[in-house]
């Protein structure tokens, strides 16, 4: 489980977000495109974009249960 006292500053507000255990495999990119994305200045992903349909929550919780690392987090809310 994502430690939410290491989520990254650089994601935006709400449920999902990206610690910085991430590891840049790339596997959360591919999975929730429009949820995720790498940031350049940081060398990590990180959660730019909140799930607004159905399809990409379930894309965030598919990436979310397949992070090697358990990177991803969400605490439920939209902040």
């Amino acid at each position: 489980m994502a430690d939410p006292t290491s989520r990254l500053p650089e994601n935006i507000p709400g449920a999902f977000y990206i610690t910085n255990a991430c590891i840049d495999c790339d596997m959360c990119r591919e999975t929730a495109p429009t949820v995720f994305k790498r940031n350049d200045d940081i060398g990590f992903s990180v959660a730019f974009h909140q799930p607004e349909t159905e399809a990409e929550r379930q894309q965030a919780e598919e990436a979310l249960k397949g992070c090697p690392v358990e990177a991803i987090g969400d605490n439920g809310q939209a902040e």
